[in-house]
């Protein structure tokens, strides 16, 4: 039997920026009422381990609901994980309180999904991106000003938008202005939640080309967040899927795309659409049976294992560990009793 792995990827091909191990989080489920007592709990992430290499695309893949987002914003300490420990370039930050923490948020920055929510109406662009260096005592305000410019343009919109608000922008305009509110410390490290799934096909593709520019302009390491496996192969390296909270499989985003070793990870790949005269036609469309199970009562053994066809008595009630698809190697992981 493969040797159990208890990190979510292979550290040895780059430098480890953002480890986290054993991250694990639960909501409580209250009546109303006046005592409000917890009547159960949301199993949001459960024992998941990731390293995320510096300088790389850390795709994070699964349907909605899977606990990505909480994910992404407890590696920033936006989300407070009930158990396991988050270090960046080598610090246990899981504990830092106060002017510590806030020092180590310039290194960590967040795109979120809605570029309508996340940008306050009432500000003017030049306000929300110079947000941060206020925040953070950057310069002067005539040196925010020149920097809030600066950034405008470096993600592809004009000087002169910094006095708009952000109804007069385009979906994906605003969306830009949120990248420039996120570059604007300098970070290292940038966690993007979903960042394209509200804009339009074709914006989608300005933005990721922007991310990827971005990145290699400055050197950028990125989680991306998504759930659609087509955009994630498009700019990761490495690709994580997530299931119910867990992680079920990691590993070269074109080898986990390409020879996908879970079956929740096989049958997301089915449904892909690909844009070649006969080849839909002729694919083998995997149906899962069933609906997601609720994280406020997951299931027992494999999570997976109520809509999996392989399902044998053995993933009813042991779940899998995280191991080698290959002894002797760990760049392709799976958390699967009969991997495929």
């Amino acid at each position: 039997m493969p040797t159990e792995v208890t990190v979510a990827a292979d550290s040895t091909s780059g430098r480890v920026l953002l480890r986290a191990c054993g991250i694990t989080k639960r909501f409580p489920l209250r009546r109303r009422g006046l005592l409000r007592r917890p009547q159960g709990w949301v199993h949001a992430v459960e024992d998941v381990s990731i390293d995320v290499l510096e300088e790389e695309t850390l795709g994070l893949v699964g349907e909605s609901g899977c606990g990505k987002s909480t994910l992404g914003r407890i590696l920033l300490r936006l989300v407070e994980p009930d158990a396991g420990t988050i270090e960046f370039d080598g610090q246990d930050v899981t504990r830092l309180e106060g002017n510590d923490l806030r020092r180590m948020r310039r290194n960590m920055q967040i795109v979120f999904q809605d570029p309508s929510s996340s940008l306050n109406p009432r500000h003017r662009v030049s306000a929300i991106i110079a947000a941060p260096l206020e925040i953070h005592g950057y310069g002067t305000r005539v040196e925010r000003d020149t920097r809030v410019r600066e950034l405008l343009e470096v993600v592809g919109l004009r000087p002169e938008h910094a006095d708009r608000y952000p109804h007069e922008f385009s979906g994906g305009q605003r969306q830009r202005i949120g990248i420039a509110r996120a570059l604007a410390l300098n970070p290292r490290l940038i966690v993007c939640d979903e960042p394209v799934s509200a804009l339009d096909v074709s914006i989608q593709a300005q933005i990721v080309n922007l991310l990827g520019d971005l990145q290699e302009e400055f050197g950028l390491t990125y989680l991306f967040i998504a759930h659609d496996l087509a955009v994630v192969r498009q700019v990761s390296d490495r690709v994580a899927v997530m299931y119910l909270g867990r992680i079920v499989e990691t590993g070269p985003a074109l080898e986990v795309c390409d020879r996908p070793a879970h079956h929740y990870t096989n049958a997301l790949l089915s449904a892909v659409p690909i844009p070649e005269i006969g080849v839909q036609a002729r694919r083998n469309r995997i149906v899962l049976r069933g609906d997601v199970p609720s994280l406020a009562n997951p299931p027992g053994g494999c999570p997976f294992h109520p809509r999996c066809h392989a399902a044998t008595t053995t993933c009813a009630t042991e779940l899998p560990p995280l191991r080698p698809r290959t002894a002797g190697s760990n760049e392709h992981l799976v958390a699967c009793h009969y991997p495929l």
